[in-house]
């Protein structure tokens, strides 16, 4: 490693010095997690004098067991100063050595894999921590799943992937996790701040959460279509109070769809406002800054945050954030005037009104038979045949992650709903034109369901970016448009295609991109993960 001046480095050089620091690094807590289990040891019940008993007596030192079924017991007060040394709490310390000892006895094959310098530590720590109600056996099931892709995968999918695997190992028990978490959900309101703004948080079913969220932006369009210019997060906020009143909501939902054949002269509040610009025009802007309210919405998530995590840190903050991120996208929004303001306050009170004394969703003289019907969703479900033909087992669904069968009915609810044909994603389709139908953009969503970026977390949905990996040439052969030379990537990551100077892409095969660096470092991203290519004249890793 180097130690000298790092300012005479040349950048290629200063990045690499850089991955061997930080190899350096994880070398060292590797050795850290062995003083720990050494440590834990010396401290069996067995080797303690006295030896402390498996209950507690009038606050005396017991045995127990940390890190899971499987691990060794070990005194009670043991981990006080294994904390003190390190300058961490009891607890946290406890913890610490509970991950130690669980890689060892329950974790063989993550373990292996953190001593030879393979997977970075504190996400084998980690591993253990989300999976220590597992039985013995059920450890080294999800061991073996998730050993091999352990650091080639960012957390937010890896916490995806061990739940997958802890769901095969103890349905049982995954039920019952599934329960109660269900008996922890809630609304919950919180105090007025000094401005008169409060907090709701709620935990539900993903359905009901999906189809809630479905009328609130249905209610936010609608304000805008009656002439309400502010920005989208202000009017989704305005619906939650009209929710509350249903016939209010389906009036105002109503007479939104039909203003504009109502009304033949509207004034220019009522006039739809202009489209967005397309993905085009914001990727050509010069002026772009590096993160705007189009971009935030596929700025990382805390989870996807890969960075070495302290021992004080807990280790549950990248799977259980203590609030969610808002994956609510902006628009640019302007203040309403007080004229505007009056009028659209009248236009609403007036809808009100109607909807309390002349209600017009039901049937009626003047529209007679018509309801309203409620806005519609779409879910993408992966499962195997062996699950669509016994009901039991683990599918995945798009943006919600591994479900088990019996979560299903709970997604998608008791309402109507239609099951679509199956999409052959081995038929490779083309257009001779740039734009992308969406024909092949949800077959290039569904084929590749994360942004195919090194190490990129954003998992692909409806509005995210379609790139085409070999630019797109007018004057070149038709077909270009095909669902083999189409990646989807996050607004940020397109940006950096698109306009760093020195990124190169290319397609190696179907499934496989590979990506070098401005300075000359080279990254293939397949279905297992991101993978650096070393340079040449150096050996290889072990698959």
């Amino acid at each position: 490693m180097f130690e000298g001046d790092l300012a005479t480095l040349s950048t290629p050089d200063l990045l690499e010095s850089a991955a061997e620091h930080h190899a350096e690094e994880n070398r060292s807590a590797a050795r850290l997690i062995e003083h720990a289990q050494i440590f834990a040891d010396r401290h069996h019940p067995s080797a303690c004098s006295p030896r402390p008993g498996r209950r507690s007596w009038e606050g005396r030192e017991r045995s127990v067991v940390l890190g899971g079924d499987g691990c060794p017991e070990i005194a009670e007060f043991a981990p006080a100063e294994f904390g003190v040394m390190l300058g961490i709490s009891p607890r946290v310390a406890a913890d610490y050595l509970g991950q130690a000892l669980a890689l060892r006895h329950r974790f063989p094959f993550t373990w292996a894999r953190v001593q030879a310098g393979e997977a970075t530590p504190w996400r084998a720590r980690l591993l253990t921590t989300t999976c220590i109600k597992l039985s013995e056996e059920a450890a080294r099931y999800v061991d073996q799943r998730v050993a091999p892709i352990l650091d080639t995968i960012t957390p937010y999918r890896l916490d995806k992937i061990i739940k997958a695997a802890k769901f095969h190992a103890d349905p049982e028990g995954a039920r019952a996790e599934a329960e109660e978490k269900a008996r922890e959900r809630g609304v919950f309101v919180a105090h007025s701040d000094e401005h008169g703004s409060k907090t709701i948080y709620a935990r539900a079913a993903s359905g009901a959460v999906i189809r809630f969220d479905a009328t609130i932006a249905s209610i936010a369009d609608a304000l805008k279509i009656l002439g309400d210019t502010r920005d989208l997060n202000t009017r989704r906020a305005d619906a939650l109070g009209i929710i509350a009143d249903p016939a209010y909501t389906a009036e105002l939902l109503l007479q939104a769809r039909e203003l504009p054949a109502n009304t033949p002269t509207a004034s220019p509040a009522d006039t739809e406002p202009p489209t967005a610009p397309s993905a085009g025009d914001l990727l050509t802007d010069p002026v772009e800054p590096a993160w705007d309210d189009e971009a935030d919405r596929d700025a990382p998530h805390p989870s996807d945050t890969d960075l070495h995590d302290p021992l004080d840190t807990p280790l549950t903050a990248p799977l259980d954030p203590a609030w969610p991120e808002p994956h609510v996208p902006t628009e640019p929004g302007e203040p309403l005037d007080p004229d505007a303001r009056r009028a659209l306050h009248t236009r609403l009170a007036e809808i009100k009104h109607k909807a309390h004394t002349n209600p017009t969703t039901r049937a009626g003289a003047d529209r007679p038979g018509r309801r309203l019907r409620p806005g519609k969703t779409e879910i993408y479900v992966h499962l195997t045949d062996h699950t669509l033909a016994t009901g039991d087992g683990v599918l995945r669904a798009e943006t919600l992650g591994p479900l088990l069968a019996s979560q299903l009915t709970e997604l998608v609810g008791h309402g109507p709903y239609v099951v679509k044909p199956v999409i052959d994603l081995n038929e490779a389709i083309s257009v001779d034109a740039y734009e992308i139908p969406d024909r092949i953009r949800e077959r290039v969503k569904l084929v590749h369901p994360v942004e195919l970026f090194p190490y990129g977390s954003r998992e692909t949905h409806r509005t995210m970016d379609i790139d085409h990996i070999q630019p797109y040439d007018p004057l070149g052969p038709p077909g270009q448009t095909n669902t083999q030379n189409l990646a989807p990537l996050g607004r940020f990551t397109h940006r950096v295609k698109t306009h760093a100077r020195g990124w190169n892409v290319h397609r190696l095969n179907y499934k496989t991109l590979e990506w070098t660096t401005p300075h000359g470092f080279t990254f293939q991203v397949t279905p297992t993960g991101t993978h650096r290519v070393p340079p040449p004249g150096r050996t290889p890793d072990p698959p």
